[in-house]
């Protein structure tokens, strides 16, 4: 036993030794002059503060790995998209390669880009005005106006960009040197006219719909995102809480009526749609041209009609709309046929009622002066039949000139 135990205090004075031996050279510590250690000390701190910016600027610079809600659930094609120069360049698009690119091609910091292209489900800022006004059928329409800086971004990017991009060849609507008249004409003097409607034309575009539309372009997935997020919208509601009022989105992120920039991408989502309703028309030797939301189908024979009738709705539910069943019309020759707005029988006109209508004010007023056939109280009443005289010129030059010299000989 007593042996056990001068083993043990052998063996621990054994250790102490050497480690006192091993230390002798560095005990005591050095002393290191106050001064020294705090320049150190500052110099050490101020590295890791220029290390933390350098880090967090890199940050600001890199593409956002995060655009809110509406980034959930994007397909793996999309998320993995990268930038395609030569697909850019069959429009003579910008090449923007990323998010600060794409600031600077607006024109305002990248900041300022993301603080307008972040979705938040609820916020206290909403970049438009929401008003409605009422449709010709009955019903409100509800429009959402950008702001003015939001508004002349969605400009830069409708002429710098969308602009572009070329419609359809049966687009009529929106695309430049088209009209009503233009989309009236291949269906002048024809035995049946077939016209569809589409039901909510620009909310049934959404958000991973216009961010593919610039990914097919030939942008990587964190510009096309940004873009589709400058363009969309959500419906909101406000929601006061506590003295502060929110913005609570109600639906999906869509095109809304009042942009700049959707009427041209309504046009590049339904690019496919145009071209299925070409060949199903050519197929049944009839022809087919669409206005906005406006789809019409005219040809020789009621019964081809109605089998083209029974095809589209097919196509375009395929094609993610939806047809609006109580404007769909069947005219034949015997009736009055019209094509947005106009009556194409035998030429191209404008309404009987609506010209009988603008004469009886005109001449009504030589007597009465004219705010007293302004029946309905509109606020400029003289901009608004003028508005409808240019209308009646679009078909028919020679009755729009008698229309406007009647209206100018009127006093003001």
């Amino acid at each position: 036993m007593w042996q056990r135990i001068r083993l043990r205090l052998w063996s621990f004075f054994q250790r102490v030794s050497w480690r006192l031996t091993h230390r002798r050279a560095h005990w005591p510590p050095a002393r290191v002059p106050d001064t020294d250690w705090r320049e150190a000390w500052e110099a050490r701190r101020a590295q890791r503060r220029q290390e933390r910016e350098q880090r967090r600027s890199e940050r600001r610079e890199r593409d956002r790995a995060s655009f809110g809600e509406e980034l959930w659930g994007a397909a793996e094609p999309h998320r993995t998209a990268a930038l395609d120069e030569a697909r850019l360049q069959r429009f003579n698009l910008p090449i923007l390669r990323t998010e600060r690119d794409l600031a600077e091609w607006l024109g305002i910091p990248l900041s300022r880009l993301r603080w307008f292209t972040h979705d938040k489900p609820a916020d206290r800022v909403w970049h438009y005005v929401r008003y409605e006004i009422p449709k010709r059928g009955g019903g409100r329409r509800v429009i959402l106006a950008p702001k003015r800086e939001l508004k002349a971004l969605q400009r830069k990017v409708l002429d710098g960009l969308l602009a572009q991009v070329p419609a359809s060849g049966s687009a009529h609507g929106f695309a430049r040197g088209r009209s009503i008249v233009t989309n009236a004409q291949p269906h002048v003097g024809k035995e049946v006219i077939l016209n569809l409607d589409l039901k909510d034309f620009f909310p049934s575009v959404i958000f991973p719909r216009v961010r593919g539309l610039f990914i097919a372009l030939g942008y990587a997935f964190p510009v096309a995102s940004t873009l589709a997020l400058l363009c969309t919208e959500h419906e909101r509601e406000a929601f006061d809480r506590d003295d502060v009022r929110y913005y609570i989105s109600v639906g999906a992120r869509s095109l809304v009526q009042g942009a700049p920039t959707s009427p041209a991408l309504a046009n590049m989502a339904a690019w496919r749609l145009d071209r299925r309703l070409e060949g199903l028309a050519r197929k049944h030797g009839f022809a087919y041209t669409r206005y906005a939301d406006d789809l019409t189908f005219s040809g020789g024979e009621a019964g081809a009609a109605l089998r083209i009738l029974d095809s589209a709705q097919r196509i375009i539910r395929d094609e993610h709309f939806e047809v609006n069943a109580d404007k769909t019309r069947l005219y034949r020759r015997s009736s009055r046929q019209m094509v947005t707005g106009l009556v194409v029988n035998d030429g191209l006109n404008t309404p009987r009622r609506l010209r009988r209508r603008l004469r009886a004010i005109l001449h009504n007023a030589r007597r009465t002066g004219l705010e007293a056939q302004n029946r309905e109280g509109r606020a400029d009443f003289r901009a608004q039949l003028a508005g409808q005289i240019g209308f009646v010129q679009m078909a028919n030059a020679k009755q729009a000139a008698r229309l406007k010299e009647a209206l100018r000989s009127l006093a003001w």
